[in-house]
């Protein structure tokens, strides 16, 4: 049998949560580097599978692991990676080590924190990695109970609040994924997701069982990508969550709901998808636009950061539903790239708050004198998000555009793709009001000894610069791996 790099990957964090809950005596400075160090080796190794992974293998699950489970109802513990996860786990475990460093100074109940950190990578992760419904519906849910403590209890303003909200949304969106998932092993009686995208099963099943059906699924990833207007839990989630959680949370936590979408409701519905496409591209238009117009009203930082991925997500939905092949790629490579830029920009709030103990946009200014690398990085950032060429969020949202605007399967996709266009602008807008607003202006005496980045500081987030810009300036290295999971739903359609 060869190596099972999946699983290893997938709970060694789980483990070293487990190492750092039964470390006797140890000092908060070891758990740190033990959580680091059980982050670290899954990058590593992922970095590993990447540099393995057979380019030619199309549409074919790669490192595979395949054991029975339950053998009575056919669940089976399988996992595998193909061009559409694997870029998932890469983004998973490297924003899992950096989210480790970010936390560097927590110094609330270390052991408890560290721990709960670690068991949600294995969670997200094993989403990612899952292609049995069931083991893909548990990996779901394990990160629930991670994310409620780290932000009720870590966390701040109404933290008890924005947690419950954030649980409340979840567990709505998983009740009905859980009833979609039932009723759907109903009808073919398999878990099998390898099996049931080549099925053809809405043919048997009929057209309005796979209307019930792909909704009940895309519910509840729509909640979690989030999709307007199942948005409202995450302004209120990413303000009140350390700011670690909101890295995690907005660079990966995020892309689940999108991933979901095109390994289950595309490949599996695709005749289904094709219907409601221009629904869901009306929806996406609604949430670029919306995001981004709420996003230009906000006057805390975290806040303006949390609704401009609402708006970056309708990106993710529009590529998905326009169902071409240079869309699709384009909507995961959006995923990957607002992974690292928007991860970024939330460490970079922290950092901000952290040093100037203030948030609130109209109280900050004058801050590029005391902080110049920050205000570097932040700029960097910040343009990345708005698309500029030579980074990875041009060229996401420019693979985005031309596939939706040249797809002949969605009518009309060529005016929600114009209306899309139109949020680059208004994210122009409130990025660079925000970078002059916070940096620039006449100094503000109570800013007079806020120091600039530590050493840590700069490497986690020269870390995630390096990313953006090799995905800006070589975006080959990943669109042809993404290419190979996308061609086999194109076949579906």
């Amino acid at each position: 049998m060869s190596f099972p790099y999946l699983s290893v990957i997938i709970f060694l964090p789980v483990i070293g949560a487990i190492v750092i809950a039964l470390l006797p005596n140890a000092t908060p400075r070891r758990i740190k580097r033990t959580a680091a160090l059980f982050t670290l080796v899954p990058f590593i190794l992922s970095v590993a599978l990447f540099s393995m992974f057979d380019r030619s293998l199309v549409g074919t699950p790669q490192f595979v692991e395949q054991v029975s489970w339950i053998p009575s109802i056919d669940i089976q513990y399988f996992i595998g990676i193909d061009g559409l996860s694997l870029p998932m786990v890469i983004l998973t475990t490297l924003l899992g080590f950096l989210a480790v460093l970010v936390s560097w100074k927590i110094d609330l109940r270390v052991r408890e924190y560290f721990a709960w950190l670690l068991v949600l990578e294995t969670g997200i992760l094993g989403v990612f990695c899952s292609l049995d419904l069931i083991l893909f519906f548990l990996f779901w849910e394990v990160e629930i109970i991670p994310m409620y403590l780290l932000i009720s209890i870590w966390g701040t303003g109404r933290k008890e609040y924005s947690a419950i909200k954030f649980v409340l949304y979840t567990l709505l969106g998983s009740a009905l994924m859980l009833a979609g998932i039932l009723i759907l092993y109903s009808q073919v009686h398999t878990f099998d997701m390898v099996a049931l995208a080549g099925m053809g099963i809405e043919a048997g099943i009929g057209s309005t069982m796979a209307a019930v059906l792909f909704f009940l699924l895309f519910i509840g990833y729509a909640i979690k990508l989030p999709v307007f207007p199942l948005h409202t839990w995450l302004p209120d989630a990413h303000t009140d969550a350390p700011t670690a959680v909101s890295v995690i949370l907005a660079g990966v936590l995020l892309k689940m709901g999108g991933y979901a979408m095109l390994r289950v409701c595309v490949s599996i519905f695709p005749e289904t998808s094709q219907v409601y496409a221009p629904l869901l591209l009306a929806l996406a238009v609604v949430g670029i636009l919306y995001g981004a117009a709420v996003t230009l009203r906000q006057t805390d930082l975290k806040r303006l950061i949390a609704y401009s991925s609402i708006s970056h997500m309708g990106y993710v939905l529009l590529g998905i539903f326009a169902l071409s092949q240079v869309s699709m790629t384009g909507a995961t490579l959006q995923m990957f790239s607002h992974g690292f830029v928007t991860g970024l920009l939330f460490a970079l709030v922290g950092l901000v708050y952290e040093k100037a103990h203030e948030r609130s946009i109209p109280k900050l200014g004058g801050l590029a004198r005391r902080m110049p690398i920050i205000l570097v990085v932040f700029s960097v950032a910040g343009l990345a998000s708005l698309g500029l060429p030579g980074t990875s969020g041009f060229a996401a949202e420019f693979l985005v555009f031309l596939g939706s605007f040249s797809s002949g399967i969605v009518p009309g996709v060529q005016i929600y793709t114009i209306l899309g266009v139109l949020g680059v602008v208004l994210t122009a807008g409130y990025i660079l009001w925000m970078l002059q607003r916070v940096f620039y202006g006449p100094p503000k005496e109570e800013y007079d000894g806020v120091p600039d980045a530590n050493r840590l500081e700069m490497f986690t987030i020269f870390s995630m610069v390096a990313v953006i810009m090799l995905i800006g300036l070589y975006p080959k290295i990943l669109t042809d791996v993404i290419s190979m999971g996308i061609l086999p739903i194109l076949g579906g359609l």
